[in-house]
């Protein structure tokens, strides 16, 4: 029997991923980043979603804020900085060597779990919104300045409900930080994306504040990836 290719996860997210354009304006002082428009990361996302993604089941989401500029932002991989994406997801690339403190977090926590094949075959790591944003040289998040998030929030709705395309288990999802928990559950209130928000703390909150504690906060993740 012929699969139905419409329903297959890895198709649309690679047509959305490879597809995504800049904001036609900024506001001040605010640049964004599309690693998308690379020529390799096209080719990682082509590589990465047929290698983990080719089916039509469904995942529950993981949802950060929005990628930083050494990770999901030069990788076109949520949390996924260039030597993740070679050690754990076996995807060579010339992006350099520089890692990323959440993406180390994150590949710690696949790892406990199974690895990466096991990881991605239950669940989707994303962002609310896929694109890096820069201000002055350095990470900005959405929720930084209310003029941006007043500037954002259409833009955030809109690529919440074109993920959700891909193959979404809307039973929960999972928010990567308290604070983007906030902003993600008042959209969620307005959109009904979800059933339940479940929250956890930004991996790059526990890298850079609780690293003494990083076992039992891989522990933490563990029991809410692992719960119903």
């Amino acid at each position: 029997m012929k699969t139905n290719t419409k329903n297959i996860f890895a198709l649309k997210a690679i047509h959305y991923f490879n597809n995504l354009t800049l904001p036609s304006r900024h506001p001040n002082n605010i640049e964004f980043m599309n690693p998308y428009s690379n020529p390799e990361v096209k080719k990682i996302i082509t590589l990465f979603f047929t290698k983990y993604f080719n089916d039509s089941k469904k995942r529950i989401y993981i949802m950060g804020i929005n990628p930083g500029r050494f990770g999901g932002g030069l990788t076109g991989i949520s949390f996924t900085d260039p030597v993740a994406l070679r050690e754990y997801c076996k995807i060579d690339n010339n992006l350099g060597n520089r890692k990323e403190l959440s993406s180390e977090f994150v590949y710690k926590v696949i790892n406990h779990f199974g690895g990466a094949k096991k990881f991605y075959s239950r669940y989707f790591l994303s962002a609310l919104y896929p694109l890096a944003i820069i201000k002055n040289g350095k990470n900005f998040n959405y929720y930084d300045s209310k003029e941006l998030w007043n500037f954002m929030s259409p833009f955030i709705a809109d690529s919440i409900k074109e993920q959700l395309k891909f193959g979404a288990e809307r039973k929960f999802a999972i928010s990567l930080g308290k604070k983007n928990a906030k902003y993600l559950t008042k959209l969620n209130k307005e959109y009904k994306f979800f059933d339940e928000i479940r929250v956890l703390d930004h991996p790059r909150f526990i890298m850079q504040y609780r690293r003494k504690k990083l076992d039992d906060y891989v522990n933490k993740y563990l029991e809410v990836l692992q719960s119903k």
